[in-house]
This record gives structure tokens, C-alpha cells and sequence, in this order.
């Protein structure tokens, strides 16, 4: 007899498995040729089926740039982390350096949010949420350090917030370049060794 449960599954996961094929495929797209230099029938193609087969599982470029967008996420939180968590700055500086060894990953996200700073590009709101919800996050953290006596003198946690983001992402640009010199890593926690206070010497 066989098995009910089996057999609605095996359609299902088929289908999973080739949508993750087609965002793949996508993805590769648009960290080469960005969103709007990407047509859903050269990733139909990459992906071994028809365009009409793409469609099927995204009707719109839209759509598949939601699901990317989604995986990126994904693969960007993917660090390991002590069984605590690591402190604030340990843990972006861990961050830029795991990105840097997801292939695709910086180039995928410099490429979209460049693209994305008109607001009629499928891509604004997502962008301009991470930002201030990276911002937000950062400023947080900085006035936990503040509050802590580890923050210096003078450095404005609002303004850091800001600070952190932009290096961060410019030190990646520039990664993309020259690899072997840039490493987003590096930046960051040269420019955090120079706004918070060892705890050693926290007052």
C-alpha cells in the first residue's frame, strides 16, 4: 500500500527545489548585471526551463527580486555567535568579515541598493527600511555604550550609527575592487577602536 503522505510530498518538494533553483539563478543575475540589466527569460534560461515555466512559480521580476532579497537576508545572518551572543562590536566586525566569504553576496547588495535609490525601483522601500532600521539598531547600541561609560567623549550615537553604516558599505564597495587590500572588517574595528572605550578602562 503505498504511501498518501509521500506522494503529495514529492510534487511539493520538487517545486521547492526548483524555485530555489530559480532564485539562484536570479540572484547570480542580478550581482552580475544588477536587477534592471537581468530579463526573467535569460534566468529561465540559466535555470534550464522555459519562461513560461518561470512563471509559473514567479509571475512577476518583482516577485523573484523579493525572494532574492529574502535569501540574501538569510545568508547575511548566517555567523556564528557565542552562546551568548557576541557584544556589539564584535559582532558587525564577525559580520563583514562572514560576508566577505559568501560569494555573490556584496555585489548583490551594492548593485540593488545603488539601483534602488530611485523610488520607483521595486527595491526603495526594502532599502530604505534596512537603513533605518540599521541605523536605529546601531544607535541603540552606541547609547548602551554610553550609559556604560564606554562610549568617548563627545561622539554623538545617532551620528556613529550613521557612521558605522556608510563604512561599512563603502569598505565593501571598495572590497569588491581590490580584495586583497580592502577589508570591511579592518575599518570597522579601526573606527570603533576610536569611539568606544576599552572596558578595562570604563569608568
Amino acid at each position: 500500500m503505498s504511501d498518501p503522505t509521500r506522494t503529495r510530498r514529492g510534487p511539493y518538494a520538487k517545486s521547492a527545489e526548483r524555485r530555489q533553483q530559480i532564485v539562484e539563478q536570479a540572484y547570480r543575475a542580478f550581482a552580475t548585471r544588477g536587477y534592471h540589466g537581468s530579463s526573467l527569460r535569460e534566468i529561465a534560461a540559466a535555470s534550464g526551463i522555459s519562461l513560461s515555466n518561470l512563471q509559473h512559480h514567479f509571475a512577476t521580476k518583482e516577485e523573484l527580486l523579493v525572494a532574492v532579497l529574502a535569501r540574501r537576508d538569510e545568508q547575511g545572518g548566517e555567523i556564528i555567535a557565542g552562546p551568548a551572543g557576541l557584544p556589539f562590536r564584535e559582532h558587525i566586525i564577525a559580520q563583514a568579515k562572514a560576508n566577505e566569504g559568501i560569494p555573490g553576496l556584496i555585489a548583490l547588495y551594492s548593485i540593488l541598493s545603488a539601483e534602488a535609490v530611485t523610488p520607483e525601483h521595486p527595491g526603495h522601500t526594502y532599502f530604505a527600511e534596512r537603513y533605518d532600521d540599521l541605523r536605529s539598531e546601531y544607535e541603540a547600541e552606541f547609547i548602551v555604550l554610553r550609559e556604560r561609560g564606554r562610549l568617548r567623549s563627545g561622539v554623538q550615537p545617532a551620528l556613529a550609527a550613521t557612521t558605522v553604516v556608510a563604512l561599512w558599505e563603502g569598505a565593501q564597495l571598495q572590497w569588491l575592487y581590490a580584495p586583497d587590500r580592502v577589508a570591511a572588517g579592518d575599518a570597522l574595528r579601526a573606527y570603533l577602536e576610536l569611539v568606544i572605550v576599552p572596558e578595562a578602562d570604563a569608568s
